[in-house]
């Protein structure tokens, strides 16, 4: 693991390079885990070549958890660092769950000359928040201050029962036991100012306009039971925003479809990065 100092002015991120000069893949995590998320993807995407890189979004794992920046743009502006910094280029970035929102605020802020191809993998855009002008939006305000409110009550019960949801279709839990319980210790490392400006960020910022910018390949991989984004709302939508783009939807997955169904989802990552 390689921990590595942004500008002066932004905060330490905590990444994970295997090196080498295969093409690189950026993996942004999800809400509220860490790179540490990616266990079951990193060697898969190493052997085949590839040059892995993670990293610990601002305020979670064990990168710095400044008071502020928690909104998409100066989120993203970490993510144009980072690449800046390793001079990454011809890059495939996928971005899961919340991670999504960085990869189409990446193309919507800073173009795509550092990029080969994109992943949005069971992501947030293009827009979660139900409003007049997004009916389709997945998520009610009812149901946001809910989770607020549980985070708030208490940091324990909300990430057990979040992970249950998280890693279930349906209510069938998909993942052994161990592998929920490594979720929650990855949970409890997120700075509680962080996570809560997070979930306000995930579910009211709108990317429909980052959408209609993207040009390179891009694949859209969900859970198609998903109950935490589910794709009806987010993946399909995005998949129809982006005209070009492929959609490799996983059977009876839940939202952690990377951990429920690792070999599907690194089936239809590799394929993809092969043939993008």
């Amino acid at each position: 693991m390689e921990p590595t100092l942004n500008a002066s002015s932004r905060p330490r991120l905590h990444v994970n390079d295997t090196g080498g000069t295969g093409r690189p893949v950026v993996l942004i995590h999800g809400w509220p885990l860490s790179s540490a998320a990616w266990e079951k993807q990193v060697p898969a995407l190493t052997e085949k070549g590839y040059r892995v890189i993670s990293y610990d979004r601002r305020g979670f794992g064990a990168s710095d958890k400044p008071e502020g920046g928690y909104d998409y743009d100066t989120m993203t502006d970490d993510l144009a660092a980072l690449l800046e910094e390793k001079d990454l280029r011809d890059v495939t970035l996928v971005g899961f769950s919340m991670g999504g929102g960085e990869v189409a605020r990446y193309v919507g802020a800073h173009g795509e000359e550092r990029l080969h191809s994109i992943v949005f993998a069971s992501a947030v855009p293009p827009y979660l928040m139900q409003t007049a002008d997004n009916p389709s939006g997945p998520l009610t305000e009812d149901a946001a201050k809910e989770m607020e409110d549980g985070l708030k009550a208490g940091r324990a019960a909300f990430f057990d029962d979040f992970t249950k949801n998280f890693f279930s279709a349906g209510d069938e839990l998909k993942v052994s036991e161990e592998d929920r319980q490594k979720a929650i210790r990855l949970c409890e490392q997120s700075d509680q100012t962080a996570a809560l400006a997070c979930m306000e960020a995930f579910g009211t910022t709108d990317f429909r306009e980052d959408l209609e910018k993207i040009t390179v390949p891009t694949l859209v991989l969900h859970g198609d039971a998903d109950g935490i984004v589910p794709v009806e709302g987010s993946g399909l939508r995005t998949h129809k925003a982006v005209a070009h783009s492929r959609l490799a939807l996983i059977q009876d997955a839940p939202h952690g479809c990377n951990v429920s169904h690792p070999q599907a989802f690194n089936d239809a990552l590799i394929e993809f990065l092969e043939q993008g």
